[in-house]
């Protein structure tokens, strides 16, 4: 299944009608589809579902889950420190008030993509991983990647970007782990470390 059948169907099983779905793809292909955005994108989008689909079986609310990854970057603006929160905000504004869905958890799930640290639940630590998937890659890929967040961040000149993007990468590599799971951990944790450490080296 392609990505708008996807969303259609998780819609359709939470309660959606055929229109609702319709409106609400229309305005999530609109959001992820503007020109400034260069990664965070619908690819980005289909890559993490890609993820889901694999370790879904794993997840103790899946349905949660695969809403968060829809709606965790709607709301984004490289010049914001809010975009996660706002995309909470704005994802639980779609649900009615007697929805199916765990809406603490879609709310906690996606404010959880800003600072990528151990959760308590194992499904935000899924939906954390299948976000940071992206810097395991092969560096060919990787460097597309860092490419991409740059030119997201152009307002900015480089004295400025530099730094601040390497500050970040940093961060990552100060916690013990990248990966929440012990599966992402086990394939991709050494492999991110290196494109990471590769990176911050380019910046100095």
């Amino acid at each position: 299944m392609n990505l708008k059948e996807i969303y259609s169907e998780l819609l359709s099983n939470i309660g959606f009608s055929a229109n609702e779905i319709q409106q609400n793809w229309l305005d999530l292909e609109k959001a992820y589809s503007k020109k400034s955005r260069y990664y965070h994108n619908l690819t980005h989008l289909k890559e993490m579902v890609d993820s889901f689909e694999i370790y879904k079986d794993k997840l103790q609310k899946p349905d949660e889950i695969l809403f968060s990854i829809f709606y965790h970057d709607f709301i984004y603006s490289a010049s914001k420190k809010d975009n996660e929160l706002k995309s909470a905000e704005y994802a639980l504004s779609i649900l009615s008030e007697n929805s199916i869905l765990n809406k603490q958890l879609v709310f906690d799930a996606i404010c959880a993509t800003q600072q990528h640290q151990q959760n308590s639940i194992e499904d935000i630590n899924w939906l954390i991983d299948f976000d940071l998937k992206i810097l395991a890659k092969d560096w060919e890929d990787y460097q597309i990647y860092f490419d991409q967040i740059r030119k997201e961040y152009r307002i900015y000149p480089d004295f400025l970007y530099k730094p601040g993007r390497a500050k970040a990468l940093k961060h990552f590599l100060e916690n013990e782990f990248i990966f929440q799971t012990n599966e992402f951990r086990n394939l991709y944790e050494e492999k991110a470390r290196i494109n990471i450490e590769k990176e911050i080296s380019l910046l100095m």
